[in-house]
């Protein structure tokens, strides 16, 4: 198996897939192993440490939108808080995302599940004028994901930037790994220059 068959697999396999319930399913395997071991061997060469994971859902129910997660433990070990990059999986259409994004989960806990979004776009639009030398290898402003609820919506929010792979594209492993490194060093520099942490109101006088 490679990185683009195993994102080719979740991509084409997933709808079926959710027929049937997620315990002990193969595709469930796969998000959950084969795809994380196929990310690990292609960010062996970039120096680390990375936490690899991969949700296809939890106990009995697939995840609208599953996710295979690459988290620098400084930063953080979870999608739900500090930022990290991550491969999503639309619902309406076949293909991939690759985004560096906001954890979600933090943002509705800190601002209600109504204002959530709105905090998230507001500060991914200034993280990605933080990494407007990145603009070119992930051009991404926006995703979409083709599914309604809380965290589907919030995931489409807290995107910084990134890129889409259709179905054609992930047969190119060198440029799958080419981009992976790439979300890397974008991944770094924004922590290099300030995570999430970004300049208040001035306070009045």
């Amino acid at each position: 198996m490679s990185l683009g068959y195993a994102l080719r697999r979740i991509v084409e396999e997933y709808p079926l897939a959710r027929l049937d319930p997620p315990a002990g399913h193969p595709l469930a395997t796969v998000i959950r192993k084969g795809a994380p071991d196929e990310l690990r061997a292609a960010l062996a060469p970039i120096d680390g440490p990375f936490l690899v994971k991969g949700s296809p859902g939890r106990g009995s129910k697939w995840a609208a939108i599953p996710w295979i997660a690459v988290f620098d433990p400084a930063v953080t070990t979870s999608a739900t808080r500090g930022y990290y990059l991550v491969y999503l999986f639309p619902a309406h259409r076949e293909a991939v995302h690759l985004s560096l994004a906001q954890g979600t989960v933090a943002a509705i806990r800190s601002h209600g599940p109504a204002a959530a979004g709105t905090h998230l776009r507001t500060s991914g639009a200034a993280l990605r004028a933080r990494l407007s030398d990145f603009a070119g290898a992930l051009p991404n402003a926006t995703i979409t994901l083709g599914s309604a609820g809380e965290l589907p919506e919030g995931y489409e929010a807290a995107h910084i930037l990134g890129l889409t792979y259709d179905l054609a594209d992930l047969g190119d492993e060198r440029r799958l790994r080419r981009d992976l490194a790439a979300a890397v060093a974008a991944y770094r520099a924004l922590k290099a220059r300030g995570g999430l942490d970004l300049p208040g109101p001035p306070r009045a006088p």
